[in-house]
């Protein structure tokens, strides 16, 4: 390539929209659109930011819990109030969090999402959860969990745990929802990454140039084939996304669309029903120092967004996938018990995982809420701050797997070095 060819293609990857730029040659695939090799699916969904996962699974048994929030406590759904929006509504009336056991409660803003699931088998939640690193750092922890790698050893950041995961699988239809390639999914298996949270590119739009470019950079070269197989695969999913769209706009009859993560979680649904069979979607906007609110406010509506997108996941997908298929709610970790002067709350330590799917266990003593668990009390925190770990995440989604795959000890250990799998009976 000759230096004004490679002085046009970096202005052309300068302009070039996000949909389209992806992770640039960090996204090939290798034939990514053949078809699951799989029957299982397997999503994980990354809320940055370290929600708060009091808020969520509101401790509905701690006196603690509402001492230390005044303002930001979730209260309980009082005798005679009913979960759904004419609760929520109700004039004069705070919606309250629905108790799930005698220890839990759900907030209110998954009474009409999310809600449903866990009362059907379909979702529950392991507390305490989360990875033992103290640094309270987002790109800290975040890094750490997506390498999933031992602490304490060096880290290889070109090895994720859902890249392992893949290769213990043979699974090459393993696909980010990400502008950029995320840690986890980095490692030898080729693995694609695109971004739903833009309309598609047309096939007239100014990708074209960018893509030739790029094919006459790596004419002749050992990468070739990948190169051409990568923009195939956008082509593919570019063309999906717009008859998807188009579907949708016609059934809507002129109606407003929810716009944000459901949009989104729509059209993943629809891509790893036919083709992929893991995949990766992150979440923003979860870091809470300022007014994150109680039952209602920006946190609520933050929940009330995401429950409503893993709803709709699990109703696109369809109801013969969704029983194949298991989705893993994580975040790097939680928030303070104790609320701040700015009636938010700061970065913590353990954190509340989600894990949804049709074919959740049915076994007799596995309840909405499951793994290792202690009373909310000033004695029992972390550094008398927040919410200690005590299901470690490597241990969860390593009993997970085994249970999922059926994956023997010794793979286990290849995604996961040195953890111990923690058989939660989730499937």
């Amino acid at each position: 390539m000759s230096s004004r060819q490679r002085r046009s293609f970096l202005q052309l990857a300068a302009a070039m929209p996000a949909w389209t730029a992806g992770a640039g040659l960090a996204g090939l695939s290798s034939r990514v659109w053949a078809g699951p090799v799989t029957d299982t699916r397997f999503l994980l969904v990354f809320l940055r930011g370290g929600y708060d996962a009091m808020s969520l699974l509101v401790p509905a048994s701690s006196s603690f819990y509402k001492e230390t929030r005044p303002n930001i406590a979730v209260p309980l759904a009082s005798a005679g109030q009913t979960a759904g929006a004419t609760r929520l509504n109700s004039p004069g009336q705070t919606a309250g969090a629905t108790r799930l056991n005698s220890d839990w409660a759900l907030h209110p803003a998954m009474d009409n999402s999310l809600l449903p699931l866990v009362q059907t088998g379909q979702a529950r939640f392991i507390p305490f959860a989360g990875i033992d690193d103290p640094s309270r750092s987002h790109f800290e922890t975040q890094d750490a969990i997506e390498l999933g790698q031992q602490r304490g050893a060096s880290r290889d950041f070109g090895s994720g745990f859902m890249n392992r995961l893949a290769m213990q699988l043979g699974a090459r239809n393993a696909i980010a929802f990400s502008s950029q390639m995320p840690t986890c999914l980095r490692g030898q298996m080729a693995v694609a990454n695109v971004s739903l949270k833009a309309a598609p590119p047309s096939a007239r739009g100014g990708a074209a140039p960018l893509q030739e470019a790029l094919k006459a950079m790596y004419q002749d070269t050992p990468l070739q084939a990948r190169v051409a197989e990568s923009f195939e695969v956008r082509s593919q999913v570019a063309q999906e996304m717009s008859a998807m769209t188009g579907e949708m706009e016609a059934a809507n009859r002129g109606a407003i669309t929810a716009k944000g993560f459901e949009l989104e979680a729509r059209r993943i649904a629809r891509l790893m029903r036919e083709r992929y069979a893991l995949g990766f979607v992150d979440v923003g906007g979860w870091d809470t120092h300022i007014n994150q609110g109680a039952g209602t406010g920006y946190l609520a509506s933050r929940f009330e967004e995401l429950g409503t997108g893993l709803a709709a996941f699990a109703a696109e997908i369809g109801p013969a996938t969704w029983r194949k298929t298991t989705v893993v709610v994580v975040s790097e970790f939680g928030r303070t018990a104790r609320e701040n002067g700015n009636r938010g709350t700061d970065h913590g330590h353990g954190s509340v995982y989600w894990v949804l799917g049709g074919g959740l266990s049915a076994e007799q003593g596995v309840g909405p809420v499951v793994g290792e668990q202690v009373r909310i009390e000033a004695s029992t925190l972390n550094q008398n701050r927040d919410l200690p770990v005590l299901n470690d995440y490597r241990s969860v989604l390593g009993g997970l797997f085994a249970r999922q795959y059926g994956l023997s000890a010794k793979a286990i250990d290849s995604i996961f070095p040195g953890a111990k799998p923690q058989d939660l009976r989730l499937l």
